[in-house]
């Protein structure tokens, strides 16, 4: 368990925001090279490994894919030294004020790290409507405790901003930090990697840490076009029970990932996963999403003449915020999970894969 802890530490440590994920596409590639017999990068920065299977070519496929950007901010403005921004991806401005962040600065000295803080204006100083209501972005400023010219030198209109919470262990094997979604499901896939080590499996697998999910899921799109897989495997973050989030659209954490349903969804692929965790004695919940799933598994299922698909939730506290919570062991049983359906598909599986009949 340390080993993955680790390394998702590392990857929540590391920028990666939407559209801007080079940074922990290295970390994720260089975990994963031993693992894999080939890796590369797609036109969009998706980065793709291969696991050959062991049946005869030409083999089916199996994609599981992940998607590795994080929310975050970008510098829209600077004035008097202080920092305007804006949004990337669904930041929920709430949570922003007091919020350590990282400024990846684009200006004179290039390429550096600058610390901040999101800061509150006095009550005072902001529109009289806003009253007791939370500020909104536009009116929230970055500090970086530079003087004015200085900032100007360093930093760009257009400078991406990263939180900048450090990992917290909390108790009961949990964690505590930002970009938990969807770098969870990273280091879940990268479990199924290394227990497919250990297991023989006649498919292909193609590992997928997709870009831009958070701005319209297309690292998805172009994957799974340039793959063109037999059948999918999604992992996301779902919604975990915790304050003002106990409906039954939300799944306690440490007790196992969700099996979703819905149209993005095999109903067969569903039906199949939920046999084997039964077997294999994984705990898991089951997940309804009766419309989008809000998932890469939208856009992989309707790509060139449709791809099957399935996926599974990480359940997780505090979503699109800088303290996101998951439990490792979900983690774990996630990734055992995915491995263990790939090493019992047969190559003729797909062919017995039938919508109409849910069998």
């Amino acid at each position: 368990m340390a080993d993955i802890l680790d390394f998702l530490k590392e990857l929540i440590s590391a920028p990666g925001l939407s559209g801007r994920e080079d940074p922990v596409a290295g970390l994720i590639a260089e975990k994963w090279r031993p693992l894999v017999q080939e890796i590369h990068t797609s036109r969009l920065g998706s980065l793709h490994g291969l696991c050959t299977g062991n049946a005869p070519a030409p083999r089916p496929s199996v994609m599981v894919v992940t998607h590795m950007d994080a929310i975050g901010l970008m510098v829209r403005d600077v004035q008097e030294g202080f920092l305007h921004v804006t949004g990337v991806g669904g930041v929920d401005h709430r949570l922003l004020p007091g919020q350590l962040v990282k400024v990846h600065a684009s200006g004179k000295g290039r390429n550096q790290e600058l610390p901040g803080v999101v800061a509150l204006p006095h009550p005072s100083l902001l529109p009289a409507q806003i009253g007791s209501d939370p500020v909104p972005l536009e009116h929230l400023l970055v500090d970086l405790g530079l003087p004015s010219r200085m900032v100007n030198d360093r930093v760009r209109v257009g400078d991406a901003i990263s939180f900048a919470t450090p990992p917290t262990d909390l108790s009961g094997d949990a964690l505590a930090g930002h970009s938990l979604d969807n770098r969870a499901s990273v280091a879940a896939l990268t479990v199924c990697l290394e227990e497919l080590h250990r297991l023989q499996h006649a498919w292909d697998v193609w590992a997928v840490a997709t870009v831009q999910e958070e701005n319209g899921l297309k690292g998805a799109y172009t994957s799974a076009y340039e793959l063109l897989p037999s059948f999918a495997i999604v992992i996301d973050v779902s919604y975990g029970k915790g304050p003002g989030a106990g409906d039954w659209n939300t799944f306690p954490i440490g007790e196992g990932p969700t099996l979703v349903c819905g149209p993005n969804i095999h109903p067969a692929a569903h039906r199949l996963f939920k046999k084997l965790a039964d077997e294999l004695e994984i705990p898991h919940a089951i997940e309804i999403t009766p419309r989008h799933s809000g998932t890469d598994a939208f856009a992989v299922q309707v790509t060139a003449s449709g791809i099957p698909c399935m996926v599974l939730g990480i359940p997780l506290r505090y979503m699109h915020s800088p303290v996101e919570v998951v439990v490792i062991r979900d983690i774990q049983r996630t990734g055992r999970l995915v491995a263990e359906f790939i090493s019992r598909l047969d190559q003729d599986f797909i062919n017995q894969l039938a919508w109409e009949s849910g069998s």
